[in-house]
């Protein structure tokens, strides 16, 4: 009997979360101060590819540093310094460098 009650019991769990939930709708007001902040955000195609370049490269092997951490001529040594470890070429290191620059 404690069997059945424990099978009947874990059906019913599964069978309860497998549900879909509706959520109400949410209203988000766009202020046009939200506006501006979202278009500074976007990247054009050239310095995402950047941002993909230096997340995905260089987080293979140590956390990403904060554009911001370092000035520009800090990251030079860096990068160069980077380029040989992560195995990049030329253009890769230009679009992580121009990355890099727009976010300082």
């Amino acid at each position: 009997m404690k069997l059945r009650i424990l099978t009947l019991t874990a059906v019913t769990l599964l069978i309860v979360s497998c549900g879909t939930k509706k959520a109400a709708p949410v209203a988000v007001a766009t202020t046009p101060a939200a506006t501006e902040v979202a278009k500074a955000t976007e990247l054009s195609p050239a310095l995402a590819e950047g941002k993909n370049l230096y997340e995905n490269s260089c987080a293979r092997c140590h956390k990403l540093y904060d554009p911001k951490k370092f000035s520009q001529e800090d990251w030079k040594p860096i990068l160069v310094r980077m380029q040989k470890k992560a195995k990049l070429d030329d253009t890769q290191m230009t679009s992580i460098s121009n990355y890099i620059t727009s976010q300082l």
